[in-house]
């Protein structure tokens, strides 16, 4: 099932699957978000939680046992319950079950609250720990945004500006998608202009490019705004060796598994460490100029 909320500025359209996002439209109804088209790309936006990308053979390690888990968690897969809505708010709530246990042993309550704020979409989300032992996670969207946004333009007129400019760390990966290590990564101005040749490699994952990415361009009016204030990582992807329109703006917490290592969960420096009942919360946006 679908809920709408909405405001004067933007309609916001999200599914129970995944508390994805399925539509952002403004007031003329420019639609900023992918479609899902299955021929492309099948997803919107996914939420991703509790691991960000590729564990090494799908596989971890915890407490010397092994678990598997696929790509980006279970959280883009699960039915969220609907906790509270609001017109301009909603909030979706996955809680510990006998599925998620099988493949990742913690008790757990995960929450995805949207709220518009004028031409600002907020996503927060919050887990809380309530087992007795700590957890081990990584958070982090996947929100694709239709491109051009404006029809009379094309991918190639936009581009991303960085609010930190100068020279950034590439996280690298090999073929099977597991990290590497990481390489310098120049953005001069902060302008990195979008081709589709960009991603014949694959995503460009970034570290230390600042907390807010702009896509726009010089010859159209309308852009959209990244914002994660908390977040290590952004993503910037979209299908390798295609020309399709669409971008992936995605903030990360923390990295996938190392190239041919299967993690202990325990262990994995840059994932969030959660104590026994306590609460992690982290916001980001998405703000639309029209």
């Amino acid at each position: 099932m679908n809920h709408m909320i909405s405001n004067e500025h933007l309609a916001v359209t999200v599914a129970e699957r995944g508390a994805e996002i399925q539509s952002i439209r403004d007031a003329d109804g420019t639609e900023f978000f992918w479609s899902g088209d299955k021929a492309i790309w099948p997803k919107h936006g996914p939420n991703l939680f509790p691991y960000l990308a590729n564990l090494t053979e799908g596989k971890y390690t915890l407490a010397g046992k092994t678990y598997e888990m696929g790509l980006h968690g279970f959280v883009p897969y699960s039915e969220l319950a609907v906790e509270s809505r609001e017109d301009s708010r909603i909030t979706f709530r996955l809680s510990a079950n006998e599925e998620t246990m099988k493949c990742y042993p913690f008790s757990f309550i995960y929450r995805v609250a949207y709220t518009l704020e004028q031409c600002r979409l907020l996503v927060t989300y919050s887990v809380e720990n309530t087992g007795d032992q700590p957890m081990y996670f990584g958070i982090g969207g996947h929100p694709g945004f239709h491109l051009p946004i404006e029809p009379c333009l094309a991918f190639e007129d936009y581009r991303l500006t960085f609010d930190t400019p100068g020279r950034t760390a590439r996280v690298t990966f090999s073929e099977r998608g597991g990290v590497t290590g990481e390489t310098d990564y120049p953005l001069p101005d902060g302008q990195l202009p979008l081709s589709h040749r960009l991603f014949d490699n694959g995503a460009i994952v970034l570290r230390d490019a600042g907390h807010r990415v702009r896509i726009s361009s010089e010859k159209g009016s309308k852009a959209v705004t990244v914002s994660f204030p908390q977040m290590p990582y952004v993503g910037i992807w979209h299908t390798a060796k295609a020309q399709v329109p669409f971008l992936c703006v995605e903030p990360w917490s923390s990295l996938p598994s190392r190239d041919g290592v299967i993690e202990d969960l325990s262990k994995q420096d840059n994932l969030v460490s959660l104590n026994a009942g306590k609460l992690y919360r982290n916001t980001w946006s998405m703000e639309f100029a029209f």
